[in-house]
């Protein structure tokens, strides 16, 4: 694929992503600002990155940390980049998230969440996290299990480098039934 169609591509994704959206906080008598677009960019290369950012897109998640470090390196020069880690967790590997994103998408224990404030830069403002709960109770998905949550995020909501947002989960795949209206 060359570039310009490369360009076009992304163009053309990114503007259906935002029409999808903006439909959906329609829809649901949201305000139009009420939620942001979060770019999946992992395993994408930083110059498709660059292109989202140059057609207005500004919240990237990344799950690979060495990945995600060469790209920030890289891109460095875009103003006002968010970036989210939106990947397992690991203790050690919570002083490179602490020191150089936005967002944890996946915080399940509260180990990794003090880590993070412990870690989190003081010149930085404290990392926005989401807790990570395993709403299907599946044994290969991470997360705090649902009864569990409201204790986790007592305990969390005391972590001074560390803003709780909300919460992350993915639930185990439903079959999507149709109905069909008869008249």
């Amino acid at each position: 694929m060359t570039d310009i169609a490369l360009n076009e591509s992304l163009g053309y994704s990114y503007a259906q992503a935002r029409e999808r959206l903006r439909s959906a906080l329609e829809d649901a008598g949201r305000a139009k600002d009420a939620a942001k677009l979060l770019a999946v960019s992992k395993t994408k290369p930083a110059a498709m990155i660059r292109q989202a950012w140059q057609l207005g897109q500004r919240e990237f998640g990344e799950n690979y940390l060495q990945e995600a470090l060469e790209k920030q390196t890289e891109l460095a020069d875009l103003d006002g980049i968010v970036w989210h880690f939106i990947g397992p967790l690991q203790s050690n590997k919570t002083r490179s998230v602490a020191e150089h994103f936005d967002w944890v998408h996946s915080v399940d224990r509260l180990k990794i969440a003090k880590r993070l404030s412990e870690q989190r830069p003081t010149h930085l403002a404290p990392l926005n996290i989401c807790l990570q709960v395993n709403v299907s109770r599946e044994e290969s998905k991470a997360g705090v299990l649902p009864e569990e949550v409201v204790e986790l995020a007592k305990q969390v909501a005391t972590l001074p480098n560390l803003h709780l947002r909300g919460l992350m989960a993915i639930p185990a795949p439903a079959e999507v039934s149709t109905l069909s209206a008869s008249h």
